[in-house]
């Protein structure tokens, strides 16, 4: 049986199994009756981004948790790290965000957050099993109330206010002029609130939500109007969040696209200009760019790999007690300020480098040069170990003498189709496309479909 929770929560199409009214109810029936057994009648944050399907769904999860006696806040439309500060700062048991993040519209998505503000994996295996076992309140509530627009209006601004108080403590962003896309997603009343009380002239676009415009043709996944406005406007940078704004992407003065990894590079040489970058470590993911890891090398900094997602990432950051991680789509972790991915934190704190070193964005990724990248799929008949396939195997150890250290092969299957994934970056695109067919070609002689 599938399971219903993947590495970010439950996600699929809003109104089918388990997205349906139904399964939902019953997914908030377990998470508060679990909870009750250990802190009795639970409280439970729960926020949303601006789907059309968010409404019922939430109504559905309150229902369900509100019949195994939970209490409900709901913050409204709020960011998913948003969640997570007022579930660790009103000492809630539970957080709850209803959002698929960077999918369409037509698709939602179910995550639990810890009062720590990490992801409560423990929980979710117990209300899998609820849920394939058929348990869940006997009907539906009809005495359920509506979230009270005042109650979410206050959990939005004490949110607000952490951000502007506490991260940005100290910061004055007048006189710069910045260009916020929002992705039609839950930072839209947000974000530009934000900037604009710390002094920037503040340019909102795709801010304007509709239920159904959530991460249409803008935000992180669609860069290139962000970087035409920002050109447009003389503008000093500009900012894209995606759907539920856990993470962001930047473009600077000049148009150039600045991802997660020249985000790290921003911030690791910050922090540690200013002691702050533990052990003198940074946590990414294998999708980082190799260009990263030899830029880190060259100004003394180690950067630690792990598989991709942020969970990973956050779990290698803990263990190591270090400060800094993310990955190269902009979910960016910086565990002294939260131990979860925000966007309006990680524009924060790029704006706060920025301030300090009295440099614009272009100048502060100086330094860092993406490499070219190379993708290749292999279908294949069957997922055998690499190591098992002598061919494969003289064919990496070439190619891993020609990269030396100035390139990264990345060799894995696909987890959802009879693929091999043969990924390359280096110097040189002819070569390495060279080096990826040489790969993928004794990957289709041993175990070729």
């Amino acid at each position: 049986m599938k399971p219903l929770f993947g590495t970010d929560g439950i996600r699929g199409e809003a109104g089918k199994f388990p997205l349906d009214a139904p399964t939902v109810s019953a997914i908030g029936y377990s998470l508060a009756s679990h909870l009750s057994r250990t802190t009795g009648p639970p409280e439970i944050v729960i926020g949303r981004d601006t789907r059309e399907s968010g409404d019922w769904i939430e109504n559905a999860l309150i229902d369900g948790a509100t019949r195994a006696g939970g209490k409900c806040l709901s913050a409204g439309v709020i960011t998913t790290p948003g969640v997570a500060f007022l579930t660790r700062k009103l000492g809630a048991d539970a957080g709850v965000v209803i959002s698929a993040s960077h999918n369409p519209y037509q698709d939602n998505g179910i995550k639990i957050f810890a009062p720590s503000g990490e992801k409560m994996d423990s929980v979710e295996s117990v209300i899998e099993a609820d849920i394939f076992a058929g348990v869940s309140p006997d009907h539906p509530s009809s005495e359920t109330k509506p979230p009270a627009p005042e109650q979410e209006h206050e959990l939005q601004q004490q949110y607000l206010a952490f951000l502007s108080q506490q991260i940005a403590e100290g910061l004055n962003l007048q006189g710069l002029k910045i260009v916020v896309d929002c992705a039609n997603g839950a930072s839209s009343a947000l974000a530009p609130v934000l900037f604009n009380h710390l002094g920037a002239q503040t340019v909102a676009i795709n801010a304007s939500p509709d239920g159904r415009n959530i991460n249409l043709n803008c935000g992180s996944l669609h860069i290139d109007s962000l970087r035409e406005r920002v050109v447009k406007e003389k503008a000093d940078l500009g900012v894209a969040f995606d759907g539920d704004a856990d993470r962001s992407l930047f473009v600077d003065e000049k148009g150039n696209y600045v991802d997660g990894d020249a985000t790290l590079w921003v911030l690791a040489n910050y922090l540690k200009a200013h002691g702050r970058l533990k052990d003198d470590t940074v946590v990414a993911t294998v999708m980082s760019n190799i260009g990263l890891e030899i830029a880190f090398r060259a100004v003394g900094i180690k950067l630690v790999r792990t598989d991709v997602g942020d969970k990973y990432v956050l779990d290698e950051l803990l263990r190591r007690n270090a400060s800094l991680g993310g990955e190269q789509s902009g979910h960016i972790i910086l565990p002294g300020l939260s131990l979860a991915g925000d966007g309006m934190i990680t524009a924060l704190s790029l704006l706060r480098a920025l301030r300090e070193s009295e440099k614009s964005l272009g100048q502060m990724t100086t330094g860092f040069q993406t490499y070219p990248q190379i993708l290749v799929n292999v279908r294949v008949r069957e997922k055998r170990s690499f190591t098992d396939l002598v061919g494969v195997q003289a064919a990496v150890a070439e190619v891993d003498d020609l990269l030396a250290n100035k390139g990264r092969l990345l060799l894995r299957y696909s987890g959802t189709e009879p693929l091999a994934r043969v990924m390359i970056e280096g110097e040189n695109q002819h070569q390495i496309e060279s080096y990826a067919e040489k790969i993928a070609a004794a990957i289709k002689q041993e175990i070729g479909a």
